[in-house]
């Protein structure tokens, strides 16, 4: 049977391994508020401090104790090391890319009022329910408090509005009318800070 014919099955090894597709559009900026770029960075710096380190270690005494086919530290550590290299390599990118832009930075007196990234932003629907979400980028989303990512469908549908403007919002579900409230710009917690708020 000729191979052209035949399925060959495609396995990644774990350092090949697709990376996954970025959530920005393309050629969009990678726009981090100050606190979500300080988070990415502890985490890159507490990987490659202390965690990767102390596994290297580990590894390095597994693989000493011989026969590497049976020993599950050794196993265990080299899987987890792809895992913690590729998420180090993830956090460089999203870092290197990272523009921030921080929400309580000067604003022009007319622009106080109008929606953009980083603003936090009430909105009353038509059923007359309120919420408040705050818009920051793509690696700093956390439904449970709020943060929902600039590209997200809600955050453009609200950008470059102004208070007191309604606009529509477009869903699966058909389409919903948002008033918004309130906008204002103030510092927003890192994932620390918000995960100990909530």
């Amino acid at each position: 049977m000729s191979k052209a014919f035949s399925q060959e099955e495609t396995t990644f090894e774990e350092d090949d391994a697709p990376e996954e597709p970025s959530p920005l559009p393309v050629g969009a900026r990678n726009y981090m508020t100050p606190g979500g770029f300080a988070r990415l960075k502890g985490e890159l710096d507490r990987l490659t401090t202390h965690e990767r380190p102390e596994l290297v270690a580990t590894v390095a005494w597994a693989a000493s104790n011989g026969d590497r086919s049976e020993n599950a530290d050794y196993i265990y550590g080299k899987k987890r090391l792809r895992e913690i290299d590729r998420r180090i390599r993830f956090l460089i990118r999203r870092l290197d890319l990272a523009e921030v832009v921080d929400p309580v930075a000067r604003r022009d007196e007319d622009s106080v009022d109008q929606v953009f990234f980083g603003a936090t932003v009430t909105v009353r629907g038509a059923e007359g329910g309120e919420r408040t979400v705050s818009i920051v980028g793509v690696d700093e989303i956390d439904t449970a408090h709020g943060y929902i990512s600039w590209v997200s469908p809600m955050a453009r549908a609200l950008l470059k509005a102004r208070e007191g403007e309604t606009v529509l919002l477009r869903t699966p579900g058909g389409v919903e009318e948002l008033e918004i409230i309130a906008v204002r710009y103030e510092p927003l917690a890192t994932g620390a800070e918000a995960a100990s708020a909530g």
